[in-house]
């Protein structure tokens, strides 16, 4: 059984839909023509999935993803922040240009 039911994300005036698949254990999902997901075991409440996918494909899981995007967004507002300290070397971003310059 297939459904696709409409659903909000938090960016405002975008809505985009959810795709619903209802699967056995051994049966398979397919993304595009190299992507499939094999749903291997459902056990109390938890499905345990396997996924094959092309190498340079990322794979995260949700709580895994939020802390990659948490930490690059601190990372990028860190390099324009200039008393951000770097590497516990306590060598601030102008510290780091001038040292540049004299090699």
């Amino acid at each position: 059984m297939v459904g696709i039911i409409p659903f909000f994300v938090l960016k405002p005036g975008r809505a985009e839909t959810l795709l619903i698949f209802t699967r056995k254990a051994g049966q398979k999902i397919r993304i595009g023509d190299d992507t499939e997901i094999t749903v291997l075991e459902i056990r109390r409440g938890c499905v345990k999935i396997g996924i094959k996918a092309p190498r340079g494909l990322s794979i995260h899981r949700e709580e895994v993803y939020r802390n990659i995007i948490e930490e690059n967004l601190s990372a990028a507002e860190s390099v324009f922040n200039p008393e951000v300290r770097l590497d516990d070397m306590d060598i601030s971003i102008a510290d780091r240009d001038s040292i540049r310059k004299k090699e």
